[in-house]
């Protein structure tokens, strides 16, 4: 069987998440230790005591959900072999520290950054996010280039058949969603998000982002990468870094990814982290593949 591990992004999270493990086991303490030295903060307790709105600022939310991600991926066992990785958004960066492309430390300073950044953006210029349901990648693309008139709109995550999320400038977000709607999308949803992800309004983030990716060390791949740019697998640590600055701004092509990853003959897929969206997203896109996820101490268990 060939396996992919894929790892979450934002919108996973939730208060309590890895605490199973984090008392369970020494080595994911000593992870949260190291993280806390790094980011000058006591994420132990945000991420397992909460309250939901101090997890759900961006800057707390990604190194929240990186630690998790990994702390899971650490404790399987050397026999849980793997042949690929990818990761939604934040959740490349779990798949880069799966792969042995990067270290613990340098990933969670490397997210640390990019949180920091993107929140910062979001900030400074108002944007929002939408998901369109049941429309084509043509047609939203359409809707995109209509609404763009009122300002920066672009499509930023295209997840599965019809489900893809729009970014950019509220007013010009708003607008797509009224064109989409009388357009006969199924469904149109405004997301709670703090700024427009994968769209140009985080160019902002970009200078601090590429600074904390050159101080860090990058390895060769040990299994192939499936990156959110360009859906294409790599194990080249510079193809790598240019595919993670480009992603900030740029849209995340998961479907693709995802039949990347069956093409390159993939059949079981687990989620490893948080929640269980990648579960279902890698359903609607391919009904017989098996899909399954390890975000708990029970399942963990269930490998030995």
């Amino acid at each position: 069987m060939n396996r992919a591990l894929v790892f979450p992004g934002q919108a996973s999270q939730f208060v309590g998440m890895g605490q199973d493990i984090f008392d369970k086991h020494e080595s994911i303490r000593d992870m949260y230790s190291t993280a806390e030295a790094i980011l000058g903060i006591d994420i132990a307790d945000i991420t397992f005591n909460g309250p939901l709105a101090a997890l759900t600022e961006t800057k707390v939310t990604q190194p929240a959900l990186f630690i998790a991600s990994a702390a899971f991926f650490s404790l399987l066992p050397a026999s849980f072999t793997f042949q690929m990785v990818a990761g939604h958004s934040l959740g490349e960066y779990s798949a880069l520290y799966a792969a042995g492309v990067l270290s613990f430390a340098d990933a969670i300073s490397i997210v640390k950054a990019r949180a920091e950044g993107m929140q910062t953006a979001g900030e400074a210029q108002s944007g929002t996010m939408a998901a369109i349901l049941n429309m084509s990648r043509e047609d939203v693309e359409q809707v995109c280039l209509h609404a763009s008139q009122q300002g920066i709109v672009q499509a930023a995550n295209f997840n599965s058949t019809g489900q893809i999320v729009i970014s950019g400038e509220t007013e010009a977000v708003h607008h797509a969603m009224e064109i989409a709607k009388n357009l006969g999308a199924r469904k149109v949803v405004a997301l709670n998000v703090s700024g427009a992800f994968h769209s140009p309004l985080m160019a902002p983030a970009v200078e601090g982002l590429t600074a904390a990716i050159e101080k860090a060390n990058f390895a060769t791949a040990k299994v192939p990468v499936i990156a959110n740019v360009d859906a294409r697998p790599t194990t080249d640590p510079h193809k790598i870094k240019a595919n993670l600055v480009q992603q900030l701004e740029n849209p995340v092509l998961w479907e693709d990814s995802v039949q990347t990853m069956l093409k390159e003959g993939v059949d079981e897929f687990v989620e490893i982290g948080p929640g269980r969206v990648l579960q279902g997203l890698i359903r609607r896109i391919e009904r017989s593949t098996t899909v399954t996820g390890i975000g708990t101490q029970e399942q963990l268990e269930g490998l030995s």
